[in-house]
């Protein structure tokens, strides 16, 4: 059965092009003008992807994004003409996973939402085998997390994380293909920093990749999403 994406948007001509590539690419695509009547197909049609703008009447994608989450773990792309940082990190705080500016190309689209499908597909397929019994302990690939003693290994050998390190690996390491704003990473460790603002995240982020990845400076794991953020990979 081909993967289904909701397109939750008001503008007609954005739903028609995006449509056109989508149904071109055999993906079943379901349309709502408001976040209302995307909430309802949702429920109903159960998507595999949702797009969403955010400025739309009676209900906008924020509202949208936040209902939604209570009831699909389905990802979501948001595209929206809105460009400031602060939309953006609302947008991911609320459970998106990724964030498209208008004007955009349609093969920018079609790109992400394979990307997002082919990180849910893997994590399915692998995910049950990667969880102790209790679940207390989470592997991804050589990377193991010890959630109750806090305790990261890379092939069976304990990793030295500081403090603030395992803070933002832990954060990361928890929500798998979600993308997390320096922002919202540096509010974890803000209380105990000392100095450097958001722009110490890209110190600590290039500390962990040293101690995880087999090729740091081409990270398989701690990836960078341009413009946004970070995410981790298994």
């Amino acid at each position: 059965m081909n993967e289904t994406v909701l397109i939750v948007e008001d503008d007609s001509d954005i739903i028609e092009i995006l449509s056109l590539y989508l149904c071109g690419s055999d993906y079943q695509v379901e349309t709502a003008a408001n976040g209302k009547l995307g909430l309802e197909l949702l429920e109903r049609k159960s998507p595999s992807v949702i797009l969403v703008d955010l400025m739309m009447p009676e209900m906008n994608g924020f509202d949208f994004i936040k209902e939604a989450r209570l009831v699909s773990n389905a990802p979501i792309i948001i595209i929206s003409a809105r460009s400031q940082p602060t939309d953006k990190m609302l947008g991911l705080d609320l459970g998106a996973d990724g964030y498209i500016t208008k004007p955009f190309d349609p093969i920018e689209v079609l790109a992400y939402i394979r990307a997002v499908l082919r990180r849910c597909n893997a994590l399915s397929a692998s995910g049950p085998s990667n969880i102790s019994p209790d679940g207390s302990v989470v592997r991804m690939g050589a990377i193991e997390f010890d959630k109750e003693s806090l305790i990261v290994r890379k092939n069976s050998n304990v990793v030295s994380f500081t403090a603030s390190e395992l803070k933002i690996f832990s954060k990361l390491f928890s929500s798998p293909g979600r993308v997390y704003t320096k922002a919202q990473l540096y509010e974890l460790i803000s209380a105990s920093s000392h100095g450097g603002g958001e722009d110490s995240i890209m110190v600590h982020i290039s500390n962990i990749r040293s101690k995880i990845e087999d090729d740091p400076n081409n990270p398989a794991h701690i990836v960078t999403v341009r413009g946004l953020g970070y995410r981790f990979e298994g």
